[in-house]
């Protein structure tokens, strides 16, 4: 039975240059509409899910950007579980609603706060302030919130070394229990990439040194850098996504959403008026068992944790995985294959070379 449950609310205020998720700005007169299809959808799916859930997690769009009444009579609807995570941009989180999720059994926030920095928050189109960031989480603090995540971005065009200390100096001043820091990747076909194509090319040889910074300031502040991008203290790990890089099963509801259910992948239709109309039109992705195994190692390697040897020794590769240990990027015994520090700064390169080309 499956005990992860993500749902997509795409809606957003405006839709930023480097975003390719599944989204629609605005449409203030159909979040009500979408909210009884989630609902509809969900109640088709319950069977698949176990009695207790582990985890739930709105993302979006922008889920805080839903009407307030639609977004509570979600959440008075959800099954119980033990983490319940929602993604909000800081503009959207006020008093009120900060107190509203609180009462509304959500237990961890996670904010987009990008940068603290003026201009390159313009460089993203992002509408948050430095100030509306530290204000939501001052609200979320005063609510009672005490699993508290920031998103930064780095990489953006423009960003010195200075821009990017600066952040997260300011991120660590506002003392989040999480904080993810993913390197800007602005997809092919997005207005971002026309705009900004040939600067991110220009300064790509500067990321792995950004990206060794990032690690070392937030190490350095108490935070364990226990995934790629990923960092928390007093053992609050983002569990739904720890779930994924585990391999769990997971259950998608909504506009876009992804499932993967033993060995099957399933994506609903993208296209808000098919889902509102229940005609989710999901694409099936069969899953053999080389590919689950891969996807194993791919994102098991993720973790700071040691993996598994059992059953993946099928998908790696012998002499890559001799090469990278000469060079210090991995260790293994008997039962364990783990990346060191190094190996994991150089990331996804190592995981190609331990993996046997399919």
């Amino acid at each position: 039975m499956i005990r992860h449950v993500y749902l997509h609310l795409p809606f957003c205020a405006h839709r930023c240059g480097y975003c390719d998720f599944v989204t629609a700005v605005g449409r203030e007169d159909q979040h009500s509409r979408y909210v009884d299809a989630l609902l509809a959808e969900l109640e088709l799916e319950r069977g698949v899910l176990a009695d207790e859930l582990e985890t739930v997690f709105l993302g979006g769009g922008t889920p805080t950007f839903t009407e307030l009444v639609d977004l509570l009579r979600l959440f008075a609807a959800l099954p119980e579980a033990a983490e319940l995570t929602v993604e909000a941009n800081p503009e959207t989180v006020t008093p009120e609603v900060a107190r509203a999720l609180r009462r509304a059994g959500v237990t961890r926030v996670s904010l987009g706060a990008q940068s603290f920095r003026p201009h390159l928050l313009r460089v993203l189109e992002r509408a948050a302030h430095p100030e509306d960031v530290r204000s939501a989480c001052a609200s979320l603090r005063d609510a009672g919130f005490d699993n508290l995540s920031l998103d930064l971005i780095y990489g953006i065009p423009g960003q010195s070394v200075a821009d990017l200390q600066a952040d997260l100096a300011d991120a660590v001043a506002l003392e989040p229990d999480h904080l993810s820091c993913y390197e800007l990747e602005a997809k092919p076909g997005t207005r971002f990439t026309h705009a900004w194509g040939e600067e991110l090319d220009r300064q790509a040889e500067a990321m792995e040194d950004y990206f060794e910074r990032v690690v070392s300031t937030l190490t350095g502040a108490g935070y364990r850098w226990y995934e790629t991008a990923n960092f928390c203290r007093d053992g609050k790990r983002a569990r739904h996504n720890v779930a994924y890089w585990l391999g769990r099963d997971y259950l998608g509801i909504g506009l876009g959403a992804v499932s993967t259910i033993g060995n099957e992948r399933l994506r609903n239709t993208p296209r808000l008026a098919r889902y509102l109309a229940g005609d989710y039109d999901r694409e099936v992705e069969l899953l053999d068992d080389g590919v689950r195994t891969r996807e194993r190692v791919l994102l098991g390697l993720r973790l700071d944790e040691p993996l598994s040897m059992e059953g993946i020794e099928s998908a790696l590769d012998a002499l890559g995985l001799a090469r990278v240990e000469s060079l210090g990027l991995a260790r293994r015994d008997e039962r364990t294959l783990t990346l060191t520090k190094r190996g994991r700064f150089l990331g996804d390169a190592v995981t190609a070379e331990l993996l046997k080309c399919s």
